[in-house]
């Protein structure tokens, strides 16, 4: 299955970059069908960061994948705020984190664009209030 465009997660990225993660078989797969950059947020990347602490190669890999085209920004925190804000509000029983929040703000502003994810919290988020996410997860 070949896709133009999606919305990436902190795990898939973490899992692409390190061969000792569970899911790098199925992060590499998921990535060699993705055609056009793969788009997500800063608190994404931050997030991978973060994950990828204990491997300096990994993180400069990730910096690699933005310098290469690989993964783009496409977020605006400051102008995506208010809906932000009704998201982490809508999901406070989770709680939802911010880099969660921002994804699936991007799933209403890439119309049709699937979540590649790990985290299953992405199968009870629903973008425009109603509407099921589309999924790109080893559990979907």
């Amino acid at each position: 299955m070949t896709l133009q465009r999606c919305i990436v997660d902190a795990g898939p990225l973490v899992a692409v970059l390190s061969q000792r993660d569970r899911y790098h078989a199925w992060a590499e797969g998921a990535f060699a069908d993705v055609t056009a950059p793969a788009v997500t947020c800063e608190a994404v990347l931050a997030e991978a960061w973060h994950l990828l602490r204990g491997t300096a190669a990994g993180q400069v890999a990730l910096l690699e994948l933005i310098a290469s085209g690989v993964v783009a920004v496409g977020f605006s925190l400051m102008s995506e705020l208010a809906a932000v804000r009704r998201l982490v509000a809508r999901y406070r029983d989770r709680p939802m984190s911010l880099a969660d929040a921002c994804l699936v703000r991007m799933t209403e502003l890439h119309e049709g664009a699937p979540v590649l994810t790990l985290d299953q919290d992405f199968s009870v988020y629903r973008k425009h209030g109603r509407q099921v996410i589309p999924l790109i997860s080893p559990f979907a």
